[in-house]
């Protein structure tokens, strides 16, 4: 009976290396010219070989003869994984974590920070500082002096003003203008970096930042940071653990630090680091009556709900009340949400008793959804 020939094996075509907890492909290159530098050692010392475990071992020219072979084996390896034809080369097909989204498209995501409702002067300034961060960067492309610039902003502003979302949309500007290399928004306070015990911020705050890298640590409420609340308060230790790291990772990093006006003008003040990091202040105003109204109409439309006129009416009145009653712990944008919440509560409420409930049912409201809805 004739010997089945053995099919010649393929490797590294479809190798899942997540699946093996090995690393991305292309770091194991500084693990081989590591070892191929290794093996370029030279034996010397007298000859003769010894023995272990009952066996011969060989002597010294034996071993560098074995050496300079798995060198020029390591030589052949190196070549065709940097040619990219090797199963781990650059060329192989690469692990999920190696998979990086394509960049986002950057008119697309100036069309995102145009629709957003009111901030028109935030809005000015956000593509003023893309068009200063997209020209500096063509500038170092063409070896031409970059002037120093500090990309980490101050947000100040009431809370449910937009500073989150434009944050996270900035994160992606810079990431498509090639600024940033992945345009994540990591978003923490002050319990997302300061621990209770010594040593453990500095750790916390490590972790935070890390997981930031190559995009925007978005830090909401940082004045809280500054605030003394004691002994034991290692507020200040987390500040200066931030600092470090915009120094260590200064061209893929980008930190934004938020909350109220005037909280976040004593909390820059209160260090020098801040202070030499931090020089670009974009201002939230609240949003106005008018702007309240199409936020609340946003967010119907968004979920399929229509208002009928005299609705849209008594919306537009009583959107006029909240910005005139305003306080200090005004919501903007969250007051709202609250209020279509409500509002779409009253509705179920109304609706679900029908027993002949049609499409214009379910999304229907009227003006005595929101009287209701304002009452809660």
């Amino acid at each position: 009976m004739a010997e089945k020939k053995k099919e010649p094996k393929i490797y590294g075509t479809n190798i899942d290396f997540n699946a093996y907890n090995l690393r991305p492909a292309s770091s194991y290159l500084d693990d081989i010219k590591r070892l191929r530098d290794e093996l370029s050692v030279t034996l010397t010392g007298p000859g003769g070989s010894v023995t272990t475990g009952g066996r011969k071992s060989p002597g010294p020219d034996e071993l560098q003869t074995s050496m300079d072979e798995a060198k020029k084996a390591a030589d052949e390896l190196l070549r065709e994984m940097e040619s990219g034809e090797g199963a781990i080369g650059p060329g192989a097909p690469r692990t999920e974590a190696e998979k990086s989204p394509e960049k986002p498209d950057l008119d697309k995501l100036l069309g995102e920070l145009d629709g957003l409702v009111g901030l028109e002067e935030i809005k000015k300034n956000v593509r003023s500082l893309i068009n200063l961060a997209k020209v500096r960067k063509l500038r170092e492309e063409h070896d031409l002096p970059t002037p120093a610039m500090s990309l980490h902003l101050v947000f100040m502003g009431n809370p449910g003003t937009g500073k989150t979302t434009v944050a996270r949309l900035i994160a992606q500007l810079y990431y498509a203008i090639g600024v940033l290399s992945k345009g994540q928004l990591v978003e923490v306070d002050r319990s997302g970096l300061v621990a209770g015990f010594v040593g453990q911020t500095a750790i916390k705050t490590g972790e935070a930042v890390k997981k930031a890298i190559g995009g925007v640590l978005f830090i909401d409420e940082a004045y809280s940071l500054a605030a003394n609340t004691g002994e034991n308060d290692f507020g200040r230790e987390a500040i200066e653990t931030i600092l470090k790291a915009m120094e260590d990772n200064r061209d893929d990093l980008v930190v934004i630090v938020a909350g109220y006006e005037e909280l976040m003008e004593r909390f820059i003040a209160s260090n020098p680091g801040l202070q030499s990091r931090f020089n670009r202040y974009f201002l939230f105003e609240d949003y106005d009556q008018e702007e309240l109204y199409k936020i609340f109409l946003s967010m119907c439309e968004k979920n399929r709900y229509t208002l009928t006129v005299e609705a849209q009416e008594y919306a537009r009145e009583l959107f006029g009340r909240l910005y005139r009653d305003r306080g200090e712990n005004f919501g903007n944008a969250r007051d709202v949400r609250n209020i279509f919440e409500n509002v779409i509560g009253v509705h179920a409420d109304r609706v679900a008793s029908d027993s002949d409930i049609d499409e214009l049912d379910l999304t229907l409201v009227i003006r005595e959804d929101i009287e209701k809805a304002e009452k809660l």
